[in-house]
């Protein structure tokens, strides 16, 4: 999540599901995001697929509209789904129409002539194919392998398979020359995902993305919340922190930033261990990162003030009968055991 990127417009004809992107002023672009965005651009504008790939949180797909919108071009969104088929990428075969000729010229003679043939209804990836439009694949590796094969010939040959078309001639569909591929996905993710198979991601050129540095993160949350850029600096401080130290180096991400900067911001709270506000926000949000394993017991509320203190560099002691107080509140939310 790096920021709202674009400015969304529908194009087209009511069934017409292509997009018209606009680059947002409200977009944060630090030096770090704008090589990444020339990179893309650099790939796309050469005819290559771009696949974005990292985990939650470090603004796949809000670049990957940032990055379409500066093609120019309508963009068409599909979201990854076990349920897809390749029907439903390239098109099916929807209704019938039916025709019927009655001749009858001579009046003692009736000559009629029936016609049938399946209605075909092109769906997202082929309208694209045909009229060069931009696909964003958010999560793509969430769909079945066999349904994104159709990629492989459009990325490699320019060329649509339709089977279903061939009786009509139009079983193979030419690539509109401004036809572009944008691709993302979640490595780390492990529910609900499949294994992309490699003739797909041998066709892509991948971008590896991470957390992004201080300065850029920084900047997000300041855009996001309002607050200044020094309280937005020392949030970020508090959850980079316990990124390190946490169970899992991608966690918490900078949406953790956001929330507490947010909530600040509404509640006209400070950044300081001895604000109840901050301390319950930073608690609620960071303490699940801090726990040995998932579903283990909470951890102390006097950890999380530590963390807040040394990412602050605050040496002072904080008023004893607020940390009881948050003790006894995170105890009594704690999961208990069975029988217990």
């Amino acid at each position: 999540m790096l920021e709202q990127a674009l400015v969304v417009e529908p194009v087209g004809e009511p069934e017409d599901d292509s997009l018209i992107l606009e680059p947002s002023e409200e977009f944060v672009v630090s030096p770090a995001i704008q090589a990444i965005t020339d990179r893309a651009l650099t790939y796309l504008q050469t005819g290559c697929a771009v696949h974005l790939s990292g985990p939650a949180g470090t603004g796949k797909t809000t670049l990957a509209f940032h990055v379409a919108a500066q093609l120019g071009r309508p963009a068409v969104l599909l979201h990854g789904d076990h349920e897809f088929g390749s029907s439903d990428l390239i098109g099916r075969e929807s209704g019938y129409r039916k025709s019927r000729l009655v001749d009858n010229y001579i009046s003692s003679v009736v000559k009629l002539e029936e016609e049938g043939r399946p209605l075909w209804i092109d769906n997202r990836i082929t309208t694209a194919c045909r009229l060069g439009q931009t696909i964003i694949y958010d999560e793509f590796n969430r769909s079945r392998p066999e349904a994104n094969n159709p990629f492989l010939s459009i990325l490699s040959e320019g060329v649509l398979n339709v089977p279903r078309l061939h009786g009509r001639g139009e079983g193979y569909i030419s690539v509109h020359p401004n036809f572009r591929a944008i691709f993302t996905s979640n490595p780390a993710e492990y529910a609900g995902v499949h294994r992309a198979q490699d003739a797909l991601l041998d066709r892509v050129i991948t971008i590896e993305l991470g957390h992004y540095d201080r300065d850029t993160e920084i900047a997000i949350t300041t855009s996001r919340s309002g607050l200044s850029h020094a309280t937005a600096a020392r949030i970020v401080d508090v959850v980079r922190l316990c990124r390190t130290e946490g169970r899992h180096p991608n966690h918490p991400t900078i949406r953790a930033s956001i929330a507490i900067a947010r909530v600040l911001a509404y509640r006209d709270a400070e950044v300081d261990a001895a604000d109840p506000v901050f301390l319950w926000t930073c608690y609620d949000l960071l303490s699940p990162a801090l726990r040995p394993e998932a579903g283990s017991a909470a951890v102390p509320v006097e950890q999380v003030v530590s963390l807040i203190q040394r990412a602050c560099k605050d040496d002072r002691s904080i008023d004893r009968d607020l940390v009881l107080a948050a003790s006894r509140s995170s105890e009594a939310r704690s999961p208990r055991k069975a029988g217990s």
